[in-house]
């Protein structure tokens, strides 16, 4: 009998739809993979077919212009609340890339999954407009389900309560078709050490030294150039780790800035480091997006100083409200001011620390593993069939 195939699509629009889809995938095939053929790939950049190509590379660009118009990125996003989930997802995906469109669907269909499990929306879409839609479970990443997200699939999975509760209120979500479920945070954080000493040791960083993360996203576009700034002008005792991601003006000038002596200063640019970085700090300050979760995860109260879209909005008031390990603060000046009154007075950021860490149950991509694995069951239930033959 032909083995069930299910499909974990990587798709970059920001990195914050690969890391989740990368989790998923690794605890399904260690939990369920001997019983199906479970495949991760890259849709667009794997295809070979520059339209796909070059509408990867589309979003990839938008999630830059947002980030560094953020006019632009809040009216892009409250279009999709005016216009609705058809609508709205016709424009973003047939209307402004009629090929790729048309190309998604075929390359979808040349795959011939039974399942796919999304992290974004576009292969989502590109499975419901197959001849025959294979079954279709989606992860929304984000603090609530924006439009996009709420196109018609099998299953639609989210991590947070406002999200859930949100979604639910729409006619077409029910208990059945929605579900809550922890963050999907990379697996690696689970071997990273909590402790913070131990994390600067290993990184070469001084262990009793108040630590600042900065990090702005994957494509590095944020504040922490004007934050670094103003805060290396305090001359206060810290270790400030700023990750540029790929902004490589960002790492060059902060690679030549002058650092006063009283501080340690290590940027770098995309690195596989970030978990270590997030485990040896006291204090992560950067743009709202699922990082937020990571430095959630390793007890780090965390400092908003910019969101770029009404979903990076509802991401940060998730952390702010709900988890209560965030706050706010725009102003480079100001968070530079937040910075030198928590390094003399750590105590101050215990309740966002205690915060985080009673968060800490709810991350993990174990649960979402099993969702999947029970509505695969539900369309394909030879499966059981097949185990309980093996098992006698």
């Amino acid at each position: 009998m032909k083995r069930v195939k299910v499909l974990f699509p990587l798709v970059e629009a920001g990195f914050g739809h690969i890391m989740p889809q990368k989790a998923i995938y690794e605890a399904f095939s260690k939990k369920y993979g001997d019983r199906v053929d479970a495949e991760c790939a890259r849709f667009f950049s794997d295809s070979g077919d520059r339209h796909l190509i070059r509408y990867e590379k589309m979003m990839s660009r938008q999630v830059r212009i947002y980030s560094t118009v953020p006019a632009i990125g809040y009216l892009a996003t409250l279009s999709c609340e005016f216009f609705g989930s058809v609508l709205s997802s016709f424009g973003s995906v047939r209307l402004s890339a009629p090929i790729a469109f048309r190309r998604g669907v075929k390359r979808m269909t040349a795959i011939a999954p039974d399942v796919v499990f999304s992290t974004h929306w576009a292969t989502n879409y590109y499975v419901r407009h197959m001849n025959n839609p294979p079954l279709s479970v989606m992860y929304c990443p984000d603090g609530v389900c924006n439009k996009l997200f709420a196109y018609p699939s099998d299953l639609l999975l989210i991590s947070t309560p406002v999200g859930y509760q949100k979604a639910l209120k729409m006619k077409k979500f029910n208990a059945s078709n929605l579900k809550m479920v922890p963050f999907l945070i990379r697996n690696e954080a689970f071997s990273v050490t909590y402790d913070k000493k131990a994390a600067r040791r290993e990184l070469g960083l001084p262990e009793d030294r108040f630590t600042v993360l900065f990090a702005e996203g994957g494509y590095g576009i944020g504040k922490t150039k004007a934050i670094c700034k103003r805060l290396f002008k305090e001359h206060i005792p810290l270790t400030v780790i700023a990750v540029c991601g790929k902004n490589k003006k960002l790492y060059k000038y902060l690679s030549s800035l002058e650092t006063p002596e009283e501080i340690v200063f290590m940027p770098c640019g995309f690195t596989e480091d970030i978990l270590k970085f997030e485990a040896a700090a006291d204090l992560f300050c950067g743009k709202s997006g699922n990082i937020l979760a990571e430095a959630t995860f390793f007890g780090d109260p965390t400092v908003v100083t910019k969101h770029a879209t009404l979903i990076e909005e509802k991401i940060a008031d998730h952390y702010v409200d709900t988890v209560g390990c965030a706050m706010r603060e725009f102003s480079p000046k100001k968070t530079a001011e937040l910075i030198k009154k928590f390094s003399a007075d750590p105590a101050l950021l215990e309740p966002y620390r205690r915060a985080a860490l009673a968060w800490h149950e709810n991350f993990g991509a174990e649960q979402a593993a099993d969702e999947l694995w029970k509505t695969i069951v539900r369309r394909f239930p030879e499966l059981i069939t097949n185990d309980r033959k093996q098992e006698s």
